[in-house]
């Protein structure tokens, strides 16, 4: 009888549905037919979270940037609706539990992410456009509460890391195949290089620094895990499409990043000690610094501008004299600077960058490529945009959150044994090296297609450091 009454009534609800949507359809309503999908959303979010972060993942290659859906605000679909919705779960179903692991918020990751947060916030209540600074506030929270927060829970399970890696790889293979069959059309002209691969990715460079943050990973899993041949053969036609996409792409900033990362990685394969690494680097940063002057003279000799010339765009990396991308970046970081000097403790607002900094160029900074109007985007940079926009304190924590993510990186990745993890863990390392050094020359954190990653990397760091081998040891002292 039960079940006969549960039949009945699953019907009906059916039947109405049905009714409902046809009237709907009738009069030229059509968002009713997105309720099943929403609602199934809906239940993933509420009973299976780390499946619904596995599918954003999936669709982050794929979304689209809708530059106004009113009231001046874009959105990027389908996923910024998505990555809000897993937020709003994860922050409400903790909140009633109250069982999130104390030990992931006492890693130091974790409380330099939250340090960098909260003055963040506290930095938007001083800026000078506050409705922007809320927004990019509101869109770093739902980058990083599922994908960080979420996602070392998510990362207790080694499995989720080799899939949410490859469930990026393959939608990014479709893309980058779209563009380059699009580069092939237009008999791969530089200028046609910067645009191809809309709607997907805006540009080229954010295009080519997603192919150099996944190909680490990509090689670390294909050499490392236990695959049969035919998983490893398909793996390596992928990666043969991440670099030729990367070439073709004529990101001269991945290139340098991946050249980099090759030698970072013969560092941590000779164990080599972290803070030997991080003292070359001090002292090589020191180094550009006082020999700045006469190195700018010796960089202004170059007159190779970008070319459609592999060799001839490489030389041009270093031309600060003509070429227009580089002196445009040039002049973003001297805006910056300016910002910084004018508002040196709490900085313009976070997000404020890009509406702001016009007025900041110089006449002789200005390049072929600027506009009074300062409409051209961000700074430039990872490290000069908070720096800008939440004074000295922000780019400090920054740096910290930087700071902890490679040194606990390498420090995990020297006390795990199984030779799995140490895979997953250095192509996870040496992704978000690429990222870090190509941050120094683009900003590409405010976007779902290197936020997404970005986190969900940071999280497996965090996971392996914290759940990883550790609880084995525990088990066998005990």
């Amino acid at each position: 009888m039960e079940n006969q009454l549960s039949y009945k009534q699953f019907y009906f609800v059916l039947g109405a549905f049905a009714l409902l949507n046809g009237i709907f359809l009738y009069a030229e309503i059509f968002y009713f037919l997105a309720i099943p999908a929403a609602l199934a959303i809906v239940g993933l979010a509420l009973f299976k979270l780390d499946w619904l972060l596995l599918f954003i993942m999936f669709l982050v290659p794929l979304s689209i940037t809708v530059e106004d859906v009113g009231g001046g605000m874009g959105l990027t679909l389908p996923t910024d609706p998505l990555l809000f919705g897993a937020m709003a779960v994860f922050i409400l179903k903790n909140l009633f539990e109250g069982n999130y692991d104390g030990r992931i918020l006492k890693n130091p990751i974790t409380l330099s992410v939250i340090a960098m947060l909260v003055w963040m916030m506290f930095s938007t209540l001083f800026s000078r456009m506050p409705v922007v600074s809320v927004k990019f506030f509101m869109a770093k929270l739902w980058f990083i509460i599922p994908f960080f927060f979420g996602g070392v829970l998510l990362f207790k399970n080694p499995k989720n890391i080799i899939r949410i890696t490859w469930l990026f790889v393959v939608p990014m293979a479709g893309v980058i195949i779209y563009t380059i069959f699009r580069q092939y059309a237009r008999g791969f002209d530089m200028q046609s290089a910067h645009w191809v691969m809309q709607p997907f990715f805006p540009d080229h460079t954010s295009y080519g620094a997603m192919m150099a943050f996944f190909i680490p990973s990509m090689f670390s899993h294909i050499n490392k895990l236990k695959w049969d041949i035919n998983t490893r053969i398909l793996g390596g036609v992928l990666l043969a499409i991440f670099f030729l996409g990367t070439v073709l792409s004529l990101t001269r900033a991945a290139w340098v990043s991946l050249i980099i990362v090759l030698g970072f990685y013969i560092l941590l394969k000779l164990k080599i000690r972290w803070w030997i690494v991080a003292l070359s680097g001090v002292t090589m940063v020191t180094l550009v610094l006082v020999f700045w002057v006469p190195l700018m003279h010796k960089l202004e000799q170059n007159r190779q501008d970008s070319s459609g010339d592999i060799a001839e765009h490489v030389e041009s990396m270093s031309n600060v004299a003509t070429d227009a991308s580089n002196l445009e970046r040039l002049n973003r970081w001297n805006a910056a600077f300016r910002m910084f000097d004018e508002s040196p403790v709490v900085g313009t607002g976070p997000g404020t960058y890009s509406f702001l900094y016009a007025p900041y160029q110089t006449s002789n900074s200005m390049t072929l490529i600027s506009t009074n109007f300062g409409d051209m985007g961000n700074a430039h940079s990872e490290y000069f945009g908070p720096l800008a926009e939440q004074g000295v304190l922000g780019l400090v924590l920054w740096l910290l959150v930087v700071f902890f993510i490679m040194y606990r990186g390498i420090v995990t990745y020297y006390r795990l044994n199984d030779p799995t993890n140490k895979a997953l863990i250095m192509g996870v390392i040496l992704g978000l090296t690429t990222y870090l050094v190509h941050g120094i020359l683009n900003n590409f954190l405010d976007t779902d297609k290197a936020a997404v990653p970005f986190w969900a990397f940071v999280a497996v760091i965090v996971a392996m450091d914290v759940y990883y081998e550790r609880e084995t040891t525990e088990h066998k002292e005990a």
